[in-house]
């Protein structure tokens, strides 16, 4: 199981699926993609990204939209992580029954190895986001799992990406009974029993305007802030001068939710799918440029959360959420318990235990030989630009 530590969700993701899959009696090894390479190309994965969202945020959303409408530059992509390849497939334990994914960037290493035949077990993906982005697909991959509501690009082939909707990686602590009422869960978190609560997230680095947020949020007098900084230490220290209620990393995440009204989120990713699952009402506000827009659009058109475009519209967005805290999101819109929806681990566990059958999506079997030389002259014309542009 490939994840990143690219944030936190990729990496929970993979978490949850490896333990159900464990109990389903299945040996599974993790793997951190960015363990893998060179460390200029590790720097610019993780260091370089999360400079980008905390100090210009636009250049992201510019970098987002353009491997979004331009198949060429998700081809560079793939070119550039070229030489990374054979260090990769190195890395996949010989006895692999099949490789799960939770990180785009993987897809595009995996997809030619498995499209050459140097890698001769499924590829799997399951998808975190809401938005199904151009980096997450690859020629190769021989399947894609992503939540419903989901939005798909399109794409040249007619058949489109091989897409199976599912039901979030999300724990069942969430949405389960723990036994812990919100009385209990306030105090064991030290909050107050009779104000109104809002959660306010920002993923493991706590990125994004968490301090503006922070401060609209308790300047609407409607709730006040709980805020969760993740690792972000420097965040941690300044926010706890000015407010009572600020956390750094939680490890039980699923009795603080059941202590609060309502969730603050600004990247529309896994806390936002457990903040659902737990039946949280959810306002987006402030959200984080590229994936964490994308997915705030597909959220709010789906009806699943609340977004703020402004502060003015701040404190009637959480207004609205009132007398919603213990109601479920309607079944007809539920990304975790809707009708007909299936469980990851049983779609792996069904691939794991018949790699290359019939039922498989074989990209190397539906996809003509002119295709393949499509592909292969677009990675070329894209290298070639590459070294124009270096010189």
């Amino acid at each position: 199981m490939i994840s990143a530590d690219v944030g936190a969700g990729h990496d929970t993701a993979a978490g949850e699926l490896a333990h159900r899959l464990r109990d389903l009696g299945f040996t599974v090894d993790r793997l951190n993609l960015l363990d893998v390479l060179p460390w200029p190309v590790r720097w610019a994965f993780r260091e370089a990204y999360r400079d980008m969202l905390r100090w210009i945020p636009r250049s992201y959303d510019l970098l987002f939209a353009l491997t979004a409408r331009s198949r060429l530059s998700v081809s560079l992509i793939r070119g550039l992580l070229r030489p990374v390849r054979r260090r990769l497939g190195r890395a996949i334990p010989p006895d692999t029954l099949a490789v799960v994914t939770t990180y785009p960037f993987a897809n595009q290493l995996l997809g030619p190895l498995r499209r050459q035949g140097r890698l001769t077990v499924p590829v799997v993906s399951y998808v975190t986001d809401f938005a199904l982005h151009p980096t997450w697909l690859s020629p190769g991959v021989d399947r894609y799992y992503a939540v419903r509501h989901a939005e798909v690009p399109p794409v040249d082939d007619a058949a489109g990406p091989p897409v199976t909707t599912v039901r979030p990686l999300v724990s069942p602590a969430f949405s389960g009974s723990s036994g812990i009422d919100r009385r209990q869960a306030r105090r064991r978190f030290g909050l107050p029993e009779r104000d109104r609560l809002a959660l306010i997230v920002a993923g493991a680095w706590g990125a994004g305007d968490v301090e503006t947020t922070v401060a609209e949020v308790g300047a609407t007098g409607w709730a006040r802030p709980v805020v969760v900084c993740g690792r972000n230490i420097l965040l941690y220290d300044r926010l706890r001068q000015d407010w009572e209620h600020v956390f750094g990393w939680v490890d039980d995440m699923p009795t603080l939710m059941r202590a609060v009204d309502v969730v603050v989120e600004n990247a529309g990713g896994l806390t936002c799918q457990e903040a659902l699952s737990a039946g949280i009402p959810v306002v987006t506000y402030r959200p984080l440029p590229g994936h964490g827009r994308a997915n705030a659009t597909i959220l709010a058109r789906a009806g699943l959360t609340r977004r703020a475009p402004s502060v003015e519209q701040l404190r009637p967005a959480l207004t609205e959420t009132t007398g919603r805290r213990d109601r479920r999101v309607p079944a007809s819109a539920d990304p975790v318990d809707g009708k007909g929806l299936v469980d990851v681990e049983g779609l792996v566990a069904d691939v794991a235990a018949a790699p290359g059958g019939a039922d498989a999506y074989d990209p190397l079997r539906r996809r003509s030989p002119r295709d393949a030389l499509g592909d292969a002259v677009t990675v070329v014309a894209a290298l070639l630009q590459s070294s124009r542009g270096r010189r």
